[in-house]
């Protein structure tokens, strides 16, 4: 049964997560561009951003340098950047690394298959919303459920900064802020603190290189019940595009490896110290923006888990 005592605090979350959904219930009608050279009020960016056309004149899209961080990018709105030097979307991956700018909210459901024989499953609302050129946030609405219970996870929200961008290479730094709404019984109720670099790169046709890293710092709520340990984590993923976005439903098919590291840092809690898992998977344009993902991460070394089974749809706003 869903722990009652948590619902209180996830209306002011959900609401929070449907104000940040480009075209939900709270959404204003689209707007239209303003000229290359218009001067924007603060208002405009954010409202340009959110709802505004930002896909059909990728001209508009401007490079970025970690050199003018501070000075270049703040007051324009996000225009979503070309395909790369080869020709390759900049698209989203499970159990991969972003690297990237979106607008858009998927459905992730997770089924977890247990070493004893028992399963666990998650669901998870995700929404990616740019605020400006270098500046956008993510917000996480998870659901967990096991043998023992069901219950509302943990709330995330990730604060994501474009430090680069070229037509080849981009490189955010993200801090995401995971809130102890959840239940240890499901491995929740942890605050933590996520700092990441992260990079995406296609140089060469439809190869994408992707990844990034970073730590995961629990600091309050129930860390010791929930096994929570403070880890060093790393990703790398590669993956190949190989139709057209108009090729529907099979259009932008990309299909990856992911490769995710976790080196524990700290004895908090009992486990093994390090995990490597692999998760080859597929991504695919079923038509009118809405995509399809999937992927079955395999742990590599010594897990509790035998596999896991991610899939997702998606939408493009």
């Amino acid at each position: 049964m869903i722990n009652c005592k948590l619902k209180k605090q996830y209306v002011g979350l959900v609401l929070t997560g449907l104000t940040l959904i480009p075209g939900g219930l709270l959404a204003a009608e689209a707007s239209a561009p303003y000229p290359v050279d218009h001067e924007y009020s603060f208002g405009e960016v954010v409202r340009q951003s959110v709802y505004g056309d930002v896909y059909s004149d990728p001209d508009r899209w401007q490079e970025l340098s970690i050199g003018n961080f501070f000075t270049k990018g703040w007051d324009k709105p996000w225009v979503s950047p070309p395909t790369g030097g080869g020709g390759a979307p900049r698209q989203g991956w499970l159990n991969a690394y972003e690297g990237v700018f979106y607008r858009l909210s998927l459905g992730v459901f997770g089924w977890k298959h247990h070493d004893n024989n028992t399963d666990s499953y998650t669901g998870n609302l995700v929404t990616f919303t740019p605020i400006n050129s270098r500046f956008e946030v993510k917000t996480e609405i998870p659901v967990s459920a096991n043998s023992e219970a069901t219950n509302l996870g943990d709330f995330r929200i990730q604060a994501r900064f474009l430090l680069s961008e070229s037509r080849n290479f981009t490189q955010t730094l993200n801090i995401d802020f995971r809130t102890p709404t959840g239940s240890a019984v499901n491995g929740d109720d942890v605050a933590s603190i996520i700092p990441q670099y992260q990079f995406w790169a296609n140089w060469w046709k439809g190869l994408v290189v992707r990844g990034g890293a970073g730590f995961t710092i629990p600091y309050a709520g129930e860390i010791k019940e929930a096994g929570a340990r403070s880890t060093f984590d790393a990703n790398v993923s590669v993956g190949y595009y190989m139709t057209p976005h108009d090729m529907t439903p099979f259009g932008d098919m990309v299909l990856y490896m992911a490769t995710n590291v976790n080196q524990a840092i700290d004895n908090r809690a009992p486990g093994g110290d390090t995990a490597v898992s692999l998760s080859p998977g597929f991504r695919t344009h079923l038509g009118l923006d809405w995509y399809m993902l999937g992927t079955v991460e395999i742990p590599v070394t010594s897990s509790d888990y035998d596999y896991q089974v991610l899939f997702s749809f998606m939408k493009v706003y």
